[in-house]
């Protein structure tokens, strides 16, 4: 299994879909709060030159937003 992490706020639409798709496909991922965790969000900002999320990072394979398609073929599924 790949290591997943998302960098996510809680009222994210678009990260909650990532993450109910994480569960439906049982990815196991990590989650940093970046409306509270300063220092993972500069992290994030660091990987993708962004402030929107979510950000995925799939084994270094970066993905600003929710693309079921790029993050399936991060994953190999």
């Amino acid at each position: 299994m790949k290591k997943v992490n998302i960098y996510s706020t809680p009222t994210c639409t678009y990260c909650n879909m990532a993450k109910d798709f994480f569960k439906e496909k049982g990815v196991e991922y990590t989650e940093f709060n970046v409306a509270t965790d300063m220092e993972k969000r500069k992290e994030m900002v660091e990987k993708s030159g962004q402030m929107g999320v979510p950000v995925i990072d799939i084994e270094g394979a970066i993905t600003v937003g929710f693309d079921r398609a790029v993050i399936s073929e991060a994953l190999g599924i």
